[in-house]
């Protein structure tokens, strides 16, 4: 067992010099590592791999976000992944005051996010001119269902769900890398904004002559940091 830390630890060494500290590159050569090195064990090899299935499953970013049917304000957890980490997967927990309501309500996302291009704008800067993605918005408590309540005929509403929303966005982003002098816990720190709109609104606006696009947009904004 000693060995088997021993070797764990030699490889994360190595493999996080040579790249750079960039959380996949260090996995992927781990994993290439491990292949290669004759002095493990199939049991060791084994074992060291299923840790690195593992540890994908930890958050490499945590976010806070402002409107966008999601709440005054929500806070998450997020992963970045792909070879370009171009995707990011985040859960949000988020807050509704209750204005004309008797109480506040809490809010759960599940967001994908995708960013195609990255621009370097200055030294450490870099400008991201689209991100885009979808996510899926429920409210917890009994004001809201997902299907029909018997107390409405049938079919007396002609959507199926008022507690889980489809939310679709367009966006950009600015990217401060932290240069590694300055790191603490922190990697990176991201400014962005979006603009979306859910599946209820388009269809509203695509019944309704009245409605304008502009009435069924929205605008959100928020900061991502990175950890790993």
């Amino acid at each position: 067992m000693k060995k088997l830390i021993f070797s764990l630890l030699v490889l994360l060494c190595s493999a996080g010099a040579s790249a750079q500290y960039n959380p996949h590159e260090v996995l992927r050569q781990i994993r290439d590592s491990v292949d290669r090195d004759t002095m493990l064990t199939r049991y060791e090899r084994k074992v060291i791999k299923r840790y690195l299935r593992w540890s994908r499953l930890i958050p490499s970013q945590s976010i806070l976000q402002t409107a966008g049917n999601m709440g005054l304000v929500s806070l998450g957890l997020g992963w970045d992944y792909g070879r370009r980490e171009q995707w990011e997967t985040h859960l949000l927990l988020g807050y509704i005051p209750k204005h004309d309501s008797s109480n506040g309500k809490l809010t759960m996302t599940l967001k994908q996010t995708f960013r195609p291009w990255q621009l370097k704008a200055y030294k450490d800067l870099y400008f991201e001119p689209l991100t885009t993605g979808i996510y899926l918005n429920t409210v917890f408590g009994t004001d809201f269902w997902g299907s029909q309540p018997s107390r409405y005929p049938n079919s007396y509403y002609d959507f199926l769900s008022t507690k889980v929303r489809i939310n679709v966005f367009l966006g950009q982003q600015l990217t401060w890398n932290i240069p590694h002098w300055l790191q603490r816990k922190r990697k990176s720190v991201t400014l962005f904004y979006e603009v979306s709109t859910c599946d209820l609104y388009l269809r509203t606006y695509a019944t309704e002559k009245d409605i304008k696009l502009s009435d069924i947009l929205g605008l959100s904004v928020g900061v991502k940091m990175k950890f790993m």
